[in-house]
């Protein structure tokens, strides 16, 4: 079933992003590349707050450039919760277990050790945005010349979505968290395009999960304990235009 779709235009020249604005309905020049992101069944979760009341929340999410060593480049896309230090129930906790191999891979560290952006020091407003109602996607024209294969990764992650394996915890945690408001893990999703290989389509695979509690920046690649996690997302396609 189609949804209404959210089109973020970003431009990368060079392995270099310029800043841009929101908009929809984007005309995508001859040459362009569409990273396109299609909602999955637990794209919408209930987190629960207190006496029986929840909300419903959307992933948190990051979508990045590598090189085709691995070596981050350029980030396209981040949820602005996560890009802001913008949560309003986080009791302090500044939720590194959100998206921890992007926190990693971008290897920005703060003052207090993490690597996540803080209220003080976000990332550009040009990059981030609310997580949309349904899919979207992130518009990238490039210097033909010079940009020719890369990597596009992207992270989500479900807040409290438990199951038998995740379970809710109470405590103090190493990270300092007074409970475990992860639930699953976040999920990666990698390709590798070659604009010379005459390829249009470039399907995302699901190749792992992150730290579950946001402690490192590995990949995991054992995802026999992930349940819902794995249907935020349907499809994601890097599209050749």
């Amino acid at each position: 079933m189609k949804k209404p779709e959210v089109f973020l235009c970003l431009f990368v020249m060079a392995f270099a992003l310029g800043s841009c604005s929101v908009k929809k309905n984007l005309q995508v020049e001859k040459g362009n590349i569409r990273v396109e992101i299609r909602q999955g069944e637990a794209w919408v979760h209930k987190f629960p707050l207190f006496a029986g009341i929840s909300v419903k929340t959307r992933p948190q999410m990051a979508i990045w450039i590598e090189d085709t060593a691995g070596n981050y480049v350029s980030t396209l896309f981040v949820s602005k919760k996560v890009a802001t230090q913008g949560w309003v129930f986080s009791h302090g906790s500044r939720r590194q277990e959100a998206l921890p191999y992007w926190e990693h891979k971008r290897g920005t560290q703060y003052a207090d050790g993490l690597y996540l952006p803080t209220k003080d020091n976000p990332i550009p407003d040009g990059v981030t945005g609310a997580t949309p109602k349904a899919g979207f996607s992130v518009d990238l024209k490039t210097d033909e010349k010079r940009l020719q294969k890369f990597v596009v990764v992207a992270e989500f992650n479900q807040s409290a979505d438990y199951n038998d394996f995740y379970k809710k915890t109470t405590g103090i945690k190493k990270s300092g968290q007074s409970e475990n408001v992860s639930g699953q893990p976040a999920v990666v999703y990698k390709v590798k395009v070659d604009l010379q290989s005459g390829v249009k389509v470039f399907p995302l695979t699901l190749v792992g999960h992150s730290s579950e509690d946001g402690s490192d920046g590995n990949l995991y690649p054992d995802l026999s304990h992930l349940t819902t996690a794995k249907d935020i997302v349907w499809i994601i396609n890097v599209n050749v235009q």
